[in-house]
């Protein structure tokens, strides 16, 4: 952490710190998938959250006035409301399964649609930008300097392995894991099977949304393809399985690998790789759930175990 903090100010480049700090950002919102998957809780709804949290920073701040400071804990209680309108009944009904897939996998493209649908206020396909700043930067949370991003982004990716360690350390992780293994067990045992569910998504949600005020502001601009929709929810699914769904730091494994993925696809090919990076995604998203099912991260953490042990 000494190291990360210090980096900044020893190592300036622009460019390189945009994409540390696209990496820090991406992490925690794939930290945030990370803690319902790890449970066998499947979303492709998590486009929709971060959609939700950036685009209502963005429209509060452009047409009231609101505040980031203000605007992101209202975007991230939006999310909440959605996680609660969408989690609670599917939760208290036992949708499981593929079907609890398909009610999230609709919540994106219902998000997705919405913003489309209104343009005139959220640019649709177009995108959105929010409006500049003429007073104080601090209170629009809008900075020009790098490293004062890339130390926010730092600060918001630790904050997001100190709640997976809080999640970790909790009872909630061994009646979570209870009833990824069996729902009908679980609540024999006693275990509110509706509450913990419901508990973990809300937690998943408020980050999500989090996740995608912060990319606003930091980007000053957004679109539907960016920050909502299934590619979006089907990125976060690919870099957690990649990186290491049950480690800590696999999300960021995966967040380094998609964005230099990306970076590299568009530095390389320009405008004739769009939608290539999902293309890529998808084949190696079925190559790691055959041979590398644990990740990277958490294939090495097992070899090296294997290894100390003979």
């Amino acid at each position: 952490m000494i190291a990360l903090i210090a980096l900044p100010f020893v190592y300036r480049d622009p460019y390189h710190l945009h994409i540390l700090i696209l990496i820090l950002i991406w992490s925690f919102a794939y930290t945030s998938w990370s803690m319902m998957g790890r449970f066998g809780l499947v979303s492709l709804g998590h486009g929709g959250f971060m959609g939700v949290g950036a685009y209502v920073t963005a429209l509060l701040w452009n047409h009231l006035g609101v505040s980031p400071w203000l605007g992101i804990p209202v975007a991230m209680t939006a999310a909440a409301a959605l996680a609660l309108i969408v989690g609670y009944p599917c939760f208290r009904f036992r949708i499981t399964g593929h079907y609890f897939v398909l009610v999230t996998l609709a919540l994106s493209g219902i998000v997705l649609q919405v913003i489309t649908a209104t343009r005139d206020y959220t640019g649709g396909s177009l995108g959105y930008t929010p409006d500049r700043t003429k007073g104080s930067h601090l209170l629009a949370l809008q900075f020009d300097d790098k490293v004062t991003w890339y130390l926010i982004a730092l600060g918001v990716w630790a904050l997001g392995l100190v709640i997976w360690r809080w999640v970790d350390a909790s009872m909630d992780r061994y009646a979570l894991e209870a009833i990824s293994e069996d729902e009908d067990a679980a609540a024999a045992a006693g275990v509110n099977v509706t509450k913990e569910k419901l508990k973990i998504t809300l937690i998943s949600a408020l980050m999500t949304a989090f996740a995608g005020a912060l990319y606003c502001q930091y980007q000053m601009f957004i679109s539907p393809d960016t920050v909502s929709g299934i590619s979006v929810s089907l990125q976060m699914v690919f870099a957690v399985i990649v990186g290491g769904l049950y480690m800590s730091l696999g999300p960021t494994i995966g967040a380094i690998i998609t964005i230099l993925l990306a970076e590299i696809l568009r530095i390389g090919f320009g405008t004739r790789a769009v939608g290539w990076d999902n293309l890529v995604y998808g084949v190696l998203l079925v190559l790691f759930i055959i041979f590398l099912p644990k990740g990277i991260l958490g294939s090495l953490v097992e070899r090296l175990r294997t290894q100390r042990k003979s």
